[in-house]
């Protein structure tokens, strides 16, 4: 059994930058020519870490030389994904201590995020980090410096802002197509026992194959729970639930289309109906978050129904909308004043003159306007590479050459923000507002 790294979340946040520093003595900035492969190392490998070692497929540059994790069935099948050629062990350590690894992939439990991102990048290793980037909206801070101090390449696993529709919708707001934008409504809904993350667990499932300790990490100290090892996402020990796993997408899209951050207020409200099985995080939320660059958000989201498939993104300006959902859908404006039911209470004379003034009539009497053609509807549909290949190869790009990608570690952390904010709401039941330092209650 590899030796365990076991420390108490508040022993490990006191502890961290005594811990980080010594690990940065031997850190080792590893670009690599474009001609030569990308190494990579999995962190964690459940069933978002396999799909991804599949995306890594498709760049023949890139191996997969190493996994880590605490169920043995999860490397097994690791193993034969890689045509064997992967190397498993349970110990992260083991993996960023190797020189033959040039970056790797965090895909544990959220409640490892942090210590796994640190250690990574103060081992001199590049990290994709799954979303969301944090367990807690205070871990930000550490992710991004120790991005920083080490300039390495770090990208968030949210890839809206590398889809064709999005930069789309982004260029469209920017150029001021929508107007003033003030209201942005949008829904995630499912209504399957998957979809609320009750997933099946492996009938090989035991103490012997899985390492409960390990998984447990800094969480608190329970005894051996396969749902809660399998099915974590259900869980506040290890996750921020419906927030961090599907609002956190689509914060991440709306920082990117309004160029936007932190919500400077959250007011939230969410409760448990219908999974009460295997879980305590909320299976309905409803959230208000307003930006102070001058727009509000409303997101809501329920695992109870599928809500007719009409999830999707409404951004709202004064004059048009985008729409998303089966493509892009930008809907022009078409406003007429009317307030002839206003000035019939006044005298008759006093609302004949006001609506025989013509610039009166020409806004309030379309009928009188010559005849004229008015754009419609403009639909745009994504064709070509998928955006989560494109936001891979934006990341391998960066480890080669330095350049930028548009999830690092400072974006991540705005969006995984936003999904702190919205669970801290729903805890306190208080409106809460993040100085960058705290979160207060209102």
């Amino acid at each position: 059994m590899a030796q365990r790294f076991l420390v108490s979340r508040r022993d490990f946040m006191r502890s961290s930058a005594i811990g980080t520093a010594g690990l940065a003595m031997g850190a080792r900035p590893s670009f690599v020519a474009p001609s030569d492969r990308i190494t990579i190392g999995m962190i964690g490998s459940g069933a978002r870490a396999h799909g991804l070692v599949e995306s890594l497929k498709a760049f023949p540059e890139v191996e997969v030389v190493a996994a880590c994790d605490a169920y043995t069935g999860r490397l097994e099948r690791i193993r034969d994904r890689t045509d064997g050629r992967a190397d498993t062990m349970a110990d992260y350590r083991e993996i960023i201590s190797r020189d033959d690894i040039d970056a790797v992939v965090i895909s544990s439990p959220d409640h490892w995020h942090y210590q796994h991102s640190v250690d990574s990048l103060n081992a001199g290793k590049h990290a994709y980090i799954e979303k969301p980037m944090t367990y807690s909206i205070e871990e930000g801070a550490g992710i991004i410096e120790a991005q920083r101090r080490n300039n390495l390449a770090v990208q968030v696993g949210s890839p809206g802002p590398n889809g064709i529709l999005v930069q789309k919708a982004r260029q469209m707001i920017q150029e001021g197509k929508l107007g003033q934008v003030t209201m942005i409504r949008a829904s995630t809904n499912r209504n399957t026992a998957s979809g609320a993350w009750i997933y099946p667990i492996p009938p090989d499932a035991s103490p012997e194959t899985v390492d409960w300790d390990l998984f447990l990490g800094s969480a608190p100290k329970r005894p051996y729970n396969p749902e809660r090892f399998f099915r974590w996402r259900c869980y506040k020990d290890y996750s921020g639930g419906l927030s961090t796993d599907l609002y956190v997408h689509t914060c991440t899209t709306i920082n990117y289309v309004m160029n936007a951050q932190i919500p400077e207020r959250v007011m939230a409200m969410g409760d448990l109906y219908r999974w009460i099985h295997s879980r305590d995080v909320p299976d309905t939320i409803n959230a208000s978050l307003k930006y102070s660059d001058g727009f509000m958000v409303n997101l809501s989201g329920t695992f109870n129904n599928q809500g007719g498939n009409s999830g999707g993104m409404r951004i709202l300006g004064t004059e048009g909308s985008l729409v998303f959902g089966g493509g892009l859908r930008f809907i022009p404006e078409r406003v007429n004043e009317s307030n002839g039911w206003i000035t019939a209470s006044w005298p008759k004379a006093l609302a004949d003159a006001y609506i025989a003034d013509p610039a009166i009539r020409h806004e309030e009497m379309p009928s009188s306007r010559p005849q004229s053609t008015i754009a419609g509807e403009e639909v745009y549909h994504a064709e070509g590479e998928d955006s989560m290949h494109v936001h891979i190869r934006e990341w391998l790009d960066a480890i080669r050459d330095g350049s930028a990608t548009k999830e690092d570690a400072e974006v991540g952390h705005h969006a995984a923000a936003c999904a702190h904010m919205i669970n801290a709401s729903i805890e306190m039941e208080k409106m809460v507002t993040w100085d960058g330092q705290s979160l207060t209650a209102n």
